[in-house]
């Protein structure tokens, strides 16, 4: 794990001052975003470190990273599918969607693709309700999801991957 550049520690103290003094805790959500945003993902060792830098026990950060479906616990792929999994989606088709996601990609909920490109997850609700099924892939949200949908995706993800290689 490589220590937070100037820059980035600058930023953590940035985000510790906006919170009373004592509180440091209260930035641990962004200082988390931030480590992962650095790293990819939370290793132990980047909980230990975001721990030592908002001076709080390792058990504290542990505790919120594995709570939150928005922490990534291991490596991921370069696009991540994050498919709604409650209610609204689910009666709307949600489970065919990932199902067929992990019958496109070869791989299950969790896990990652061999190259390196495609991780599925299931989460919790998005928000958008009215749009099902649907899911996040980075900042954007996918729609109203079918089948066709997802070849969509998938192939407009494998094109930009291409791209920027």
């Amino acid at each position: 794990m490589v220590p937070f550049s100037e820059e980035k520690l600058a930023k953590v103290q940035e985000i510790i001052a906006r919170y009373p003094e004592g509180k440091q805790k209260s930035a641990l959500l962004p200082v988390l975003h931030l480590a992962q945003e650095v790293h990819g993902w939370l290793s132990a060792e980047t909980m230990d470190y975001v721990a030592s830098l908002l001076q709080l026990e390792p058990i504290e950060v542990y505790e919120v990273a594995t709570f939150y479906s928005m922490y990534n616990l291991k490596p991921v792929g370069k696009y991540m599918f994050e498919v709604c999994q409650t209610g609204p989606c689910m009666i709307n088709g949600s489970d065919d969607i990932v199902d067929y996601i992990k019958q496109r990609l070869g791989i299950g909920v969790g896990e990652t693709t061999p190259d390196g490109l495609f991780t599925l997850k299931t989460v919790e609700c998005l928000g958008a309700c009215g749009y099902a099924p649907m899911m996040q892939l980075g900042k954007h949200y996918k729609e109203h999801l079918t089948r066709e949908k997802v070849d969509q995706i998938i192939e407009e993800c494998r094109k930009q991957a291409g791209q920027l290689n």
